[in-house]
């Protein structure tokens, strides 16, 4: 029998979900103490450091960053592990090589209760770990916590969102391959840079490229992304149509309210 005491750990994406149940957890719940973790890949956005550091000021306690690296084995060496086969969604080896791998290594074997900031609005549980002694706890069903309870949350803070959400709808890589193209125009108009490196990776000859049959390289050209503006324009009037009076939810995330993730990886986009 396992007799060491059961580890309170919640893990950052330096999403929008994430944050909101460390702040819930911190003023419902001070009687825990609770580890704050970031699996830190090396390939995040800027604002996505910035904000680790806003959530930090609030919850008055340090963030544990699990570094992906040790000595060369970020995602380089990963990437030549896999003979330059990029991360994508039939093969998220990134999430399982920087994020799972380090986390679980992390916890060992010690009993832990990991805390996940899945809403009661939302019908998934998600993977992060399927080893025994790590319980998965759901706070916001439990609490009956929407998306429009996670904005309020952030707002009445002060910890508010992150500044990548004025044009990106989910955390993680830079690169990330659930990305959807006008995120990459927004990559390219914000850091020209990483979209850059980004470019960098890919392998249109051999058909490795971040976005489904569409290099960066063409997806940067400007008409085609004038295009891509042209039809999210398109996109968000249609849905703005349809919607119902404007909520809580709308007034502070303005056009950052995610769609269907299409089974983005939990442990990255929370």
């Amino acid at each position: 029998m396992n007799s060491k005491p059961v580890r309170h750990i919640l893990l950052l994406s330096g999403g929008k979900d994430s944050t909101a149940l460390a702040i819930y957890m911190r003023d419902h719940h001070p009687e825990l103490v609770m580890e704050y973790v970031f699996c830190d890949t090396h390939k995040e956005l800027p604002e996505t450091y910035e904000y680790l550091i806003r959530i930090e000021s609030y919850l008055g306690r340090p963030i544990t960053k699990l570094a992906a690296e040790e000595g060369d084995r970020g995602f380089d060496h990963f990437l030549t592990l896999y003979r330059g086969y990029l991360p994508s969604p039939q093969m998220r080896w990134c999430t399982r090589q920087l994020k799972i791998e380090p986390f679980e290594k992390y916890v060992g074997d010690d009993p832990v209760y990991l805390y996940v900031g899945i809403r009661a609005d939302e019908h998934r549980e998600g993977f992060i770990s399927t080893k025994p002694n790590i319980t998965p706890l759901y706070p916001f069903k439990e609490a009956g916590i929407n998306k429009e309870d996670v904005f309020r949350i952030l707002q009445d803070s002060g910890v508010d969102l992150p500044e990548y959400y004025e044009w990106r709808t989910r955390s993680g890589c830079y690169f990330c391959f659930f990305q959807r193209k006008i995120e990459w125009v927004g990559l390219m108009e914000t850091h020209p840079d990483k979209f850059e490196e980004a470019k960098a990776y890919e392998k249109p000859e051999e058909g490795y490229t971040w976005v489904q049959g569409e290099s960066l390289d063409e997806l940067s050209r400007p008409e085609r992304a004038q295009e891509i503006r042209e039809q999210d324009a398109k996109r968000k009037a249609q849905v703005a149509a349809k919607r119902k009076p404007r909520t809580l939810v709308e007034m502070f995330s303005g056009e950052v309210a995610e769609e269907d993730d299409g089974g983005a990886c939990l442990i990255c986009h929370l």
